[in-house]
């Protein structure tokens, strides 16, 4: 291995510096990122029972503030329910944007990992390309210096698509779980504004 990063010359210490940092991104965000820990089953039934059996209370909704994003939300409708339709609908929309912008803390930095890391390798392929420009003299070609400077052109190509394809599938797979949890979370809210009032039994 450490032959290889020789052979890739300087610029793919770059390269596996942002491999590191976007491996933990990935496992940040895959354990942080689970159904359960975001939207809990049954915690709409919990609180509503709650509520209807007038245990809510301060100790309740901080409870509920600490249990999940999914209790975040109904904690701030929790908190207006005495107030009108609107205005709890407001209070859950509020707290529903600051759960959506906390799960899709780092992704934008993996999204633009996988982004640069080909330009990256590209870049790396051309110093590559110098040192093999470079290698000419008026003698002729130095084979081990043009040997050097397509190892370094290939290897830097190559670990760049390596970071950048993982990258962008895990990008990919967390937006599309954020967004589907953001909308759970919308439809439990609204299902519990609509309880809380009286629109549904």
């Amino acid at each position: 291995m450490f032959s290889i990063i020789q052979a890739a010359g300087w610029p793919i210490y770059f390269l596996l510096l942002t491999s590191v940092i976007a491996v933990a991104l990935i496992i940040e965000r895959a354990a942080a990122l689970r159904g359960p820990k975001i939207v809990p089953s049954g915690l709409l039934a919990s609180v509503v029972t709650d509520y209807r059996q007038r245990s809510v209370n301060e100790e309740t909704i901080k409870r509920l503030n600490a249990h999940s994003p999914l209790g975040r939300v109904f904690a701030a409708g929790l908190k207006n329910a005495k107030n009108s339709r609107e205005v709890m609908r407001e209070a859950v929309e509020e707290a529903g944007r600051s759960a959506a912008h906390d799960l899709e803390r780092f992704l934008t930095t993996l999204g633009t990992i996988a982004s640069i890391s080909p330009l990256m390798g590209l870049f790396g392929t051309v110093v590559g390309m110098i040192e093999i420009f470079g290698s000419a003299t008026g003698s002729g070609n130095n084979p081990q210096q043009l040997a050097h400077g397509i190892s370094v052109a290939l290897y830097n190509t190559g670990f760049g698509l390596i970071i950048a394809i993982p990258a962008m599938i895990f990008y990919r797979h967390f937006r599309a779980k954020v967004d589907s949890f953001v909308i759970e979370m919308e439809l439990q809210a609204v299902k519990l504004v609509e309880l809380i009032h009286g629109e549904r039994a």
